[in-house]
C-alpha cells in the first residue's frame, strides 16, 4: 500500500458523515524505552470506538496546540507522565467508518514519572512481533515503520562488521591497486 493513501478501516461499514467529514488530527506517541527498544501500547478504554483494541498512546489536538504540544498534553492527562524527548516522525490517515483522521506519530525516547493508567486503559510494553490483539487499524503500518527500521538497522550492522572484520569484499590493497 503507498503510505501516502489513506487506510481505509473495516472497509464494509458506512461512514459516519459520509464523504465530506473533516479532518481530525490526532498525536500520537511510540513511547520507546532505550535500554530494550520496547515499544508502549495500550487499550483502548470502555465506551470508545474500537474498546480493547490496542494502540500507541495519544489524542485529538486542541486548538493552537502543536503536534508536540497536544501529545505532551495528553500523556500527562491518559498517562500521568510527561514527555522529555519528542521528535516528529510520521504520519497517516486513516479512514475510520466513526472518524477520518490524520495520526502524526511522534518517537518519545525519555519521559518522567511512573505510568497510570487514567483512563482505565490496560499497558503492555512489546517487541515485534506484538502479542497482544486486537490491534487497531492505525497501529498496524507503524509495527511496519519499527519492523522496516529494525531491519535497516540490523542490515546496516552486518555491513558495518564485515567492514571492520575485514570482510567487506574487496581485496587488502586494492585501492592501490
Amino acid at each position: 500500500m503507498n503510505d501516502a493513501e489513506p487506510l481505509r478501516a473495516d472497509p464494509l461499514h458506512a461512514r459516519a458523515g459520509g464523504a465530506d467529514r473533516d479532518m481530525v488530527d490526532v498525536a500520537v506517541g511510540v513511547l520507546i524505552r532505550p535500554a530494550d527498544a520496547c515499544f508502549l501500547l495500550t487499550s483502548r478504554p470502555v465506551g470508545k470506538a474500537y474498546a480493547g483494541y490496542w494502540e500507541f498512546p495519544g489524542g485529538k489536538f486542541e486548538r493552537g496546540e502543536s503536534v508536540t504540544d497536544a501529545l505532551r498534553r495528553e500523556l500527562q492527562e491518559e498517562l500521568g507522565i510527561e514527555a522529555l524527548e519528542i521528535l516528529p516522525w510520521r504520519s497517516k490517515v486513516v479512514d475510520y467508518p466513526h472518524a477520518l483522521v490524520r495520526l502524526h506519530f511522534c518517537k518519545v525516547t525519555a519521559w518522567s514519572g511512573a505510568l497510570q493508567m487514567r483512563e482505565g486503559q490496560h499497558f503492555s510494553w512489546q517487541q515485534l512481533p506484538v502479542r497482544v490483539a486486537p490491534v487497531l487499524p492505525g497501529t498496524i503500518p507503524v509495527l511496519d515503520w519499527l519492523a522496516t527500521e529494525r531491519t535497516t538497522i540490523r542490515s546496516g550492522t552486518a555491513s558495518l562488521n564485515n567492514e571492520i572484520s575485514g570482510n567487506s569484499g574487496h581485496r587488502a590493497g586494492s585501492i592501490v591497486d
